[in-house]
């Protein structure tokens, strides 16, 4: 499959091969029982896609392949009609693209949330603010702030959370761009003793496999602001002619299924849950 690992175990491919190897499929690859899905970095990182796509392609017959990159960067790779369904969490991007009539069918089917991690320290003392006070302080603090900066679905929450506390951060002094997916934004982070913004189930996952060593703890968690919606989307066959449509369907079916759904709740890392499913609501 084509995945993308940033931290725990050795890459099968740079992300270059990757989206290479995504945009240019072997003849082989790609059989009609084939499905190529744009996803965002945090359903991999955390585990979820691993552990949910051999029990989809018993049930269903379909193999699943991904690319695993921001969610800006997966809706870009559906516009190019380079994926046949995405699995993101960017609802006002999502709603954009699906007025513009890139894709059709969006339906939610898990969240999770956002938390704001830093330095044991708490440097700008803002542990257990509201997420508006917690980035006040950091600013007027001048204490450092890692950003993924990748136009994803984390990186798209976070500029929202930053108007709405009606804040520009210094991106001379205290704030840096990663470019890059959530673990490697988490390891910059750690390394300059700085606060991020990242979704927990990418969160449970990093502090697992550092453990002891880890710098970083929550500071900030439970605002309503910091709610993340995670939803499947099939791409439009009107413009994309060579989509997939009837196993995107099958697809979309599976993961609202309510079969399916409590394997979603069942998915946990040391008894904590990652994702909450929610597609009846």
């Amino acid at each position: 499959m084509f995945r993308i690992s940033e931290m725990f175990r050795a890459p099968r491919f740079a992300l270059a091969a990757c989206l290479l190897g995504s945009l240019t499929l072997a003849p082989a690859a790609q059989a009609a029982d084939t499905l190529m899905m744009a996803t965002t970095t945090s359903t991999q990182d955390s585990g979820l896609l691993e552990y949910l796509e051999p029990m989809f392609k018993k049930e269903t017959g379909i193999e699943l392949k991904w690319v695993a990159v921001g969610t800006g960067k997966a809706l870009e790779i559906a516009k190019n009609c380079d994926a046949d369904v995405l699995l993101v969490h960017a609802p006002a991007s999502e709603m954009e693209f699906v007025k513009a009539g890139h894709g059709i069918d969006r339906r939610q089917v898990m969240y999770n949330d956002f938390v704001i991690v830093g330095p044991a320290s708490d440097p700008a003392k803002v542990k257990g603010k509201s997420t508006v006070e917690a980035l006040g302080g950091i600013f007027t603090t001048k204490a450092g702030f890692v950003s993924r900066g990748d136009q994803s679905g984390t990186h798209k929450a976070e500029e929202k959370l930053w108007k709405q506390a009606q804040i520009t951060p210094d991106k001379d002094s205290q704030y840096f761009s990663a470019g890059q997916g959530m673990i490697a934004t988490l390891n910059m982070a750690a390394e300059k003793q700085a606060y991020a913004l990242t979704d927990r189930g990418t969160w449970i996952t990093f502090a697992d496999k550092m453990g002891d060593k880890n710098p970083l703890v929550i500071i900030v968690e439970g605002d309503k602001a910091l709610f993340n919606q995670y939803s499947v989307i099939s791409v439009n066959p009107a413009q994309c002619p060579k989509v997939k449509k009837d196993l995107a369907q099958k697809f979309e079916d599976w993961w609202v299924a309510p079969a399916t759904q409590q394997k979603i709740a069942d998915y946990k890392l040391k008894g904590k849950q990652l994702f909450f499913p929610n597609a009846s609501k």
